[in-house]
């Protein structure tokens, strides 16, 4: 994304975004899925209590139809070499799949040889299975196991492997609810001279409860001044709350500047037909934003 009025900026953010789906809840896209623009890129979850058979199913659907499937290996929940070459054989017999993202995965300790997704990608998975492109995670909010200087050391012999091995990269970031803290943190991967395109993590509209679960459980600050940026009370959990606030505050950040390529993953934490529907509406309000200006 070059630099853009704050309208443009706000209407190509809404462009070509990107979904997560777990296996269990595969359901969700297929009921949705006329909603959902075709190739759109969802990603599918490496939870713990899933089988490989149910993310190769889910991968399968998502190519069936219509969509970009986006398989997510957890290095440290991979048991073996064995186990990471049998879930990519029939991940590409199923889906074939034309990117993947590799992350550390929740657990403290690996099930098998890979530590983090560096040892990953290091043990010649792109090689032996062709792959060319490639998303990393990024947390513009810092991570609750991991210091801020190893995460920014982590990110860059990331992607110099990567792009050493001929893949292409792109970075997704943990959901937040601080949306100046993930522009500085934007601004700051230019800095470094990182110049793969970027997801910002979203969540969907939820009610406050399951935001601040989610947020718990990936150790995304929730402090009572952010979420209060971001639009809610931590006072009034059964309320239901969107992403809007956050969007508007994120676009008067960015406007102006030249941040390279920068687009949205949503986290359908309310569900993904309401996700959906908020994004086409966000995208539908920009437009018309758009044009009035244009008109007068």
């Amino acid at each position: 994304m070059n630099t853009f009025a704050r309208h443009d900026l706000e209407t190509a953010l809404f462009h070509n975004y990107s979904l997560e789906i777990t296996g269990k809840d595969i359901g969700q896209i297929e009921a949705a899925r006329f909603a959902i623009p075709a190739g759109t890129p969802i990603n599918i979850a490496f939870l713990g209590n899933e089988t490989h058979a149910q993310r190769i199913e889910a991968a399968a659907r998502i190519r069936q139809w219509g969509f970009e499937p986006v398989p997510i290996l957890s290095s440290r929940r991979l048991k073996s070499v064995e186990d990471r070459d049998e879930l990519l054989a029939g991940l590409i017999v199923a889906a074939r799949p034309t990117r993947f993202m590799f992350v550390g995965g929740d657990p403290s300790s690996p099930a098998g040889p890979y530590k983090d997704s560096l040892d990953l990608i290091a043990g010649g998975i792109i090689e032996d299975h062709g792959i060319t492109h490639v998303g990393i995670g990024g947390y513009p909010e810092g991570h609750p196991r991991i210091d801020r200087t190893r995460l920014w050391e982590a990110l860059e012999q990331k992607i110099g492997l990567l792009k050493a091995r001929g893949c292409t990269v792109e970075i997704t970031t943990q959901f937040g609810f601080d949306a100046d803290a993930i522009v500085d943190w934007i601004v700051r991967v230019r800095e470094r001279g990182i110049d793969v395109p970027i997801r910002i993590g979203v969540p969907g509209p939820a009610d406050v409860r399951r935001l601040l679960r989610f947020a718990v459980q990936f150790g995304v600050a929730s402090s009572a001044a952010i979420v209060g940026k971001y639009g809610f009370s931590l006072a009034n959990l059964v309320d239901k709350v969107g992403p809007d606030r956050f969007m508007s505050r994120l676009a008067d950040g960015m406007a102006g500047r030249n941040l390279g390529t920068v687009l949205l993953h949503l986290y359908p934490f309310g569900g993904i037909a309401e996700t959906v529907a908020w994004a086409a509406d966000a995208a539908c309000r920009q437009m018309s934003a758009r044009v009035r200006g244009e008109t007068r």
